[in-house]
């Protein structure tokens, strides 16, 4: 069993330790949206996956880690980075919705060239997905999922040893099907507005058919602007319910990474 001993006898062998549990810990902070973004500092995280990484070494019994210049070490590290990410990226799957849905919408009220830089990224996106997506992180951390989610991190040494797990085609394509489930419930956000903006567009240009003198851009970019504006407001009880659904599905499928069935997969 893996304990760190407080005397400097075996100093050496107790940080590689420390550093073998924490790349599995940092890997996921790294992908996971709430602390992997470019507004928390590199210095932060790896400071924050070491001191995980020593309480995870005192709470949780473990198999000591393999030879600091093995083979089996190089292995055993490329598994717990494969690991972590996994368990982020499931996060960075969910948060990536209301992006689409922004996109999705924008694109037809006319609103996507209103962009702001994205503090997760540093790239530019649309001022709707910014809004949708600080939404969904309120919503994340008022559910408490971000204490679920280190607690399947800290679960995930006791179910899946470091060292002694291998990362599954299963585990991949649960992933690949989460995925596929994030870019379904993105376009069912996004339909009931999109169809109300594609019915606005029809009736201004009915009405640029009949009345050829009316200026279509002037008559028909605020209808849409304000129709997308009331239809936002009148289905935002919809949006929070499949917001909160996909993150309560992002968590479980998180809990089926670190589940006994993955580890014996």
């Amino acid at each position: 069993m893996l304990l760190l001993d407080p005397g400097f006898g075996s100093l050496e062998e107790q940080l590689w330790a420390l550093l073998f549990l924490s790349v599995r810990v940092g890997a996921a902070m790294l992908a996971a949206p709430m602390v992997g973004g470019i507004a928390v500092p590199m210095q932060m995280r790896a400071m924050l996956a070491i001191v995980l990484a020593f309480f995870i070494a005192t709470w949780v019994p473990l198999p000591s880690p393999p030879d600091m210049m093995s083979f089996a070490a190089v292995l055993a590290l490329l598994q717990e980075v494969l690991i972590g990410v996994a368990l982020g990226f499931v996060l960075q799957i969910a948060f990536t919705v209301p992006l689409l849905v922004g996109e999705q919408i924008a694109g037809t009220m006319g609103l996507a060239i209103a962009t702001s830089i994205d503090p997760n990224s540093g790239a530019q996106s649309g001022a709707l997905g910014q809004y949708l997506t600080l939404l969904l992180n309120l919503l994340f951390f008022v559910i408490g999922g971000h204490l679920l989610w280190f607690d399947l991190l800290i679960e995930s040494y006791r179910v899946l040893p470091a060292g002694e797990f291998a990362f599954g085609a299963d585990n991949a394509r649960d992933m690949v099907m989460f995925a596929g489930y994030g870019f379904a419930v993105a376009a069912a956000i996004s339909l009931p507005v999109v169809l109300v903006l594609l019915l606005v567009q029809l009736v201004t240009g009915v009405i640029s058919r009949s009345a050829p003198a009316l200026n279509l851009f002037a008559l028909g970019l605020p209808a849409g602007t304000l129709a997308g504006l009331a239809a936002l407001i009148i289905v935002m009880p919809i949006v929070i319910e499949q917001m909160t659904s996909v993150i309560e599905i992002a968590l479980a499928e998180v809990a089926r990474l670190v589940s006994p069935q993955a580890g014996a997969s």
